[in-house]
């Protein structure tokens, strides 16, 4: 398939690697000539240097023939005016643009992307997907990484194993023996900083990064077979009211339980703003690094602190303070991937990377076929595919264990008629089933095949 990226930032990056990894025919669009070579010298991608919504620009990328669009630059505007180039003069059929400014997210004006007005067919909001997963690892506060699969039946859950962890030495196909009742199998562990799918007979070991498929109802007793515990969030104290901030802020005011949140904003307009959406939250004006405003927030009571603004130190910095005054959880908002290796020596609990989470959104949205779900695990080592099972595919019909599945593969759940199973090496794989695959990113292309999808929309 031929696609053409417009943006060679991070996210549009990251995506022409997963893209051209599977031998389609990609082309990088930036105004930055630097960002363009790094794209052309890295990955097997051609690159045009130029304005995305300049309809000669597009016509050089090879527009006239291309199957998609991805308008992922850091303007919104243009974004929207790349989609429109493209369908009213190049009638390229798929587009996919990046929208950042809530007033153009507002569902009352949801027509605006119709085919004949704006024509968008997938609008990504990287804030949206930012305020979802913060409240995810709200969540479940025992683990750094959460993603949910299989209509909300089953969580991938990445935790760091401690010292105390009371399976740690453990072959994992004893913990299958041990606990045969426990819907949850380990998908990915990262030792040392690097990420491998581990085999039955590998072991657990202090300060490993392990990932997790569990179902739902599983999920407490699985962490705490892990040697974590879950606690309930009750008071939260949100450090940053921009969107991600004034998102998460209004999830949880929606709920239906009692939970006391307080916004911490250095920005007036901006703390002004959510404090007029917000009804039960209190919002405070200033620093999030000020001791004594975060002594106001109760920072030494809160069972959580987000800090979400747009300054990775400030998040850091902010997070290290709070728990040092006493909170009891930090979830950090990290838009340097390099950054993350200092979260465990800073006592930070979770994190969550913007880009990740709008890769994850993207190749969601471009992945078709039956696949239902794509997570993006780490700095793109490995994905979490949901797809439904084909009559046509290879697998459907086998056993688990007959299945020649690449090495760095593994099946973290079955959803059969929508009861989720443990796939154990008797499970059979049957047409309609939904699968949940974690695999090593090198190994993508050859899941797909077995699952017979394809990232063509045709």
């Amino acid at each position: 398939m031929k696609v053409i990226i417009c943006g060679a930032g991070q996210v549009g990056w990251q995506i022409a690697r997963h893209l051209s990894g599977e031998s389609n025919d990609v082309t990088v669009v930036d105004n930055n000539p630097e960002l363009v070579r790094r794209a052309t010298d890295t990955l097997d991608v051609q690159g045009i240097s130029g304005f995305a919504s300049y309809p000669d620009v597009l016509d050089r990328a090879g527009a006239r023939d291309a199957d998609m669009i991805i308008a992922a630059t850091h303007s919104d505007e243009v974004n929207m005016v790349t989609c429109q180039v493209a369908h009213s003069v190049f009638a390229v059929q798929r587009k996919i643009a990046r929208l950042r400014a809530q007033n153009y997210l507002d569902q009352a004006y949801s027509d605006l992307y119709r085919r004949d007005h704006l024509p968008i067919d997938v609008v990504i909001s990287p804030e949206k997907e930012v305020a979802e997963a913060a409240l995810q690892r709200l969540a479940a506060p025992a683990a750094f990484d959460t993603e949910s699969f299989l209509e909300g039946r089953a969580q991938l859950l990445g935790i760091n194993i401690e010292d105390d962890c009371p399976v740690i030495n453990t072959p994992l196909r004893q913990l299958t023996d041990l606990f045969s009742t426990l819907r949850a199998v380990v998908v990915g562990i990262r030792r040392d900083g690097a990420l491998f799918a581990p085999s039955a007979g590998d072991q657990i070991f202090p300060d490993d990064e392990c990932y997790l498929f569990t179902h739902t109802e599983d999920m407490t007793r699985t962490l705490e077979i892990f040697g974590k515990t879950q606690s309930k969030q009750e008071r939260i104290v949100i450090v940053g009211g921009g969107n991600v901030g004034l998102g998460v802020a209004l999830a949880l005011e929606a709920r239906t339980e009692r939970i006391r949140v307080k916004v911490i904003e250095k920005d007036r307009e901006v703390a002004e703003r959510a404090a007029d959406a917000l009804d039960r939250t209190i919002v405070l004006h200033g620093d999030g690094l000020d001791s004594a405003l975060l002594e106001e927030a109760n920072i030494s009571t809160a069972d959580a602190v987000l800090a979400v603004t747009d300054d990775d130190k400030t998040n850091l910095l902010t997070s290290v303070r709070s728990k040092e005054l006493g909170c009891r959880m930090a979830i950090t908002l990290i838009n340097d991937p390099t950054l993350v290796p200092l979260m465990a020596p800073l006592d930070i609990d979770a994190y969550i990377n913007p880009r990740a989470t709008t890769v994850s959104s993207i190749l969601r949205h471009i992945r078709h076929g039956r696949v239902r779900g794509v997570y993006s695990v780490g700095d793109a080592e490995a994905e979490v595919i949901e797809a439904q099972v084909l009559g046509t595919s290879p697998i459907a019909g086998q056993k688990v264990k007959d299945v020649a599945f690449p090495e760095g593969t593994l099946i973290g759940a079955i959803m059969k008629e929508g009861k989720v199973v443990r796939p154990m090496g008797d499970t059979r794989i049957e047409e309609g089933d939904v699968i949940a695959i974690f695999a090593m990113a090198s190994d993508v292309p050859e899941v797909e095949r077995l699952l017979q999808v394809s990232i063509d929309f045709f």
